[in-house]
């Protein structure tokens, strides 16, 4: 049963932006030591980045919370898989509300091109949870 989607799109010019300023603390903020590991070894790490940062506000679209509920971006990693496929690791705070909306399972797709990255997310659970925003 599908819990949530998420999806978010970001201009690659805004992370270049934050990258060439002085205060590297956006980069701490966001990404994980591994996120900025892998993609500082790409020819270009700006779309990679890109693409993780519209990852993470898509999961918090799933979640329908924000960081003032207390998860970091850091708390939700964008890994990638010997078949070089994105996947979804949470922790912290956002494993907790993971597990209270009871997400089982997270599908993830992430692209680019040299001006736009996006992120798309789907949250599946068990059936008993699902929510009915219609109501």
């Amino acid at each position: 049963m599908i819990i949530g989607i998420g999806i978010h799109c970001i201009d690659i010019p805004s992370i270049q932006s934050a990258l060439t300023r002085e205060d590297k603390s956006f980069l701490f903020q966001v990404f994980t030591p591994d996120e900025q590991g892998y993609c500082f070894e790409q020819s270009k790490p700006e779309l990679h980045l890109a693409a993780r940062y519209a990852a993470k506000e898509a999961v918090l679209k799933v979640l329908s919370l924000g960081e003032r509920e207390g998860i970091k971006c850091t708390d939700i990693a964008i890994r990638t898989g010997p078949s070089g496929a994105p996947y979804l690791e949470l922790t912290g705070m956002a494993l907790a509300y993971e597990r209270s909306l009871m997400i089982r399972r997270w599908h993830l797709s992430l692209t680019h091109t040299d001006h736009w990255a996006a992120a798309f997310v789907i949250a599946e659970g068990v059936e008993e949870y699902a929510p009915d925003y219609r109501d």
